[in-house]
């Protein structure tokens, strides 16, 4: 009888067409979610000249999607245990393409509200989901590698959304970019045929053939044998760990540190997102130059998750983290102040890199500072916090533009949280860190046909 660890298998496997498909798969789901997430910020000035909104009430119109967010990572992430982490994706293609598209058919600001909060349970649900996929399947050589080239796929949804902003708002109105929200909704099928199902999943639900298949696609090598048994982790057996001890072995100051991190850069993405283009437009740019302006914050966006992931893979992580949120305070208070347009681009792309990029190495460090008993839970819970900072932001910068005040001032109101978590950063006391993995039994090989 051999005894087969399965995630043992997946860390020592080499890239191969299924992790390619799995990426491609992954990516796109994630484009779409940024997409989503984006088009109300790319769309906010039509849709306040439209339905006659204040700027402080635009913002809780675009935090009703943030307050589903929270909603959706909690609730929909837990869903996928009981129903499969396939099943919960395809749920949150529905959930963030069905009621986008419906957004776009309202002009009531209340209703428009309850349709973004209801997107954003599938906007905020499918994240931890499809990060969990990634994860599990990505050779552990490159996994960092790969779910930092799967996250990205948030800046690339995000320029698609200036792209077809810039196009479709002047010549269909705000209403285009919503409806067209709607398309991921025909991925569903495929996802459903082609998506691998949870490794864990299968082997809870005794779907053995199902779970030899997926190896055989994950591993070439493997060849599956009557007597074969498949096992876990400890750590993955585990019902789960408390909350408690992410405050244990020394680590309560570092994961505090984690939480203020983590808010204050959501902070600083969804203000960026959701009122640069408003912002843009106030100091005098048309409605096309002012949707570049988000296009290349999404754009300095990838090159800020892939370089950071690489320097990071190079240096210490903490160290490229202090870097970059400091790269943040300085890029965003600049871009309150009159300069030459492309020193404008140039500074709005490291603002995209240093924030949104930014934000996927902060996820990377918290998966690397946590042991793998608590991993979930210390990123989970640094992410809900950190989702609260993403639902005050455009509340606050919408007061803050209600109020009428100098461009520079609130560029700088953005640009404060940089200089809080450039701190919190540097404060985290890695060498309390856990996380470095235990040696592996060797993989059982398949033994050499006879003869």
């Amino acid at each position: 009888m051999r005894h087969i660890d399965i995630h043992q298998t997946a860390d020592a496997a080499r890239f191969n067409r299924f992790h390619a498909g799995l990426l491609l798969w992954c990516a796109l789901i994630i484009i779409c979610d940024g997409y989503d997430l984006a088009v109300a910020g790319i769309a906010l000035p039509s849709i306040m000249q439209d339905m006659g909104v204040s700027a402080r009430d635009a913002g809780f119109m675009v935090s009703s999607a943030l307050f589903g967010m929270m909603f959706g990572a909690i609730s929909l992430g837990t869903l996928a245990d009981r129903i499969g982490r396939r099943a919960a994706i395809a749920l949150c293609i529905g959930l963030f393409s069905v009621f986008t598209a419906a957004a776009g058919l309202t002009n009531d600001p209340y209703v428009f509200s309850a349709l973004r909060f209801l997107a954003g349970l599938g906007i905020g649900g499918v994240m931890p989901n499809v990060v969990a996929q990634m994860t599990e399947y990505s050779p552990r050589k490159i996994r960092a590698t790969m779910v930092t080239l799967m996250f990205s796929g948030y800046a690339a949804g995000g320029m698609l959304a200036a792209v077809l902003g810039k196009g479709l708002i002047e010549q269909y109105g705000w209403q285009s970019v919503f409806l067209a929200a709607g398309v991921p909704v025909l991925l569903i099928p495929f996802v459903l045929k082609s998506m691998p199902e949870s490794m864990p999943f299968l082997l809870k639900q005794g779907r053995l053939d199902e779970l030899q298949a997926t190896l055989l696609r994950l591993d070439p090598a493997y060849r599956a044998q009557p007597g074969d048994r498949f096992d876990l982790p400890a750590a993955d057996r585990a019902s789960g760990a408390p909350v408690g001890q992410l405050f244990q072995d020394g680590r309560a100051f570092s994961t505090a540190m984690f939480w203020i991190a983590f808010f204050m850069c959501l902070f600083m993405v969804y203000a960026l997102s959701s009122w640069l283009t408003k912002l843009m437009a106030g100091a005098g740019y048309s409605l096309g130059s002012a949707l570049t302006f988000v296009l290349v914050l999404n754009f300095g966006a990838v090159i800020g998750a892939v370089g950071g992931g690489w320097l990071a893979d190079r240096f210490h992580i903490k160290y490229v983290l202090v870097a970059m949120y400091a790269l943040a305070a300085v890029s965003i208070s600049l871009l309150g102040y009159p300069v030459p347009t492309p020193l404008l681009f140039l500074l709005v792309g490291l603002a995209g890199a240093s924030t949104i990029g930014t934000q996927i190495v902060t996820y990377a460090y918290a998966g690397q500072f946590y042991p793998s008993a608590i991993r979930s839970t210390g990123i989970g819970w640094a992410s809900g916090v950190g989702r609260s900072g993403a639902i005050l932001a455009p509340i606050v910068i919408g007061t803050l533009v209600g109020m009428a005040l100098p461009l520079q001032q609130n560029f700088i109101a953005i640009a404060i949280p940089a200089v809080v978590a450039t701190i919190a950063v540097a404060l985290i006391r890695h060498e309390r860190s856990a996380a470095t993995p235990a040696p592996s039994a060797p993989r059982p090989r398949t033994p050499a046909p006879a003869g």
